[in-house]
């Protein structure tokens, strides 16, 4: 369970920075794929937590 903690907490971070380039970018395309791959990331996290949310005790 602490691997899936650890998994979830870096994918977050992950998106933050994807976020934080996608506002700081100046060119229109990577401005995109970093908002993108933000979502995509929180979209992953989101499945993690879920997971967690459902897994029993002994997982």
């Amino acid at each position: 369970m602490q691997d899936m903690k650890t998994h979830l907490e870096k994918l977050r971070v992950e998106a933050e920075e994807c976020e934080l380039i996608s506002r700081l970018a100046t060119n229109p395309t990577k401005k995109a794929l970093f908002a993108k791959l933000a979502a995509h990331q929180r979209a992953l996290a989101d499945e993690v937590e879920r997971a967690m949310k459902g897994s029993g005790p002994l997982s």
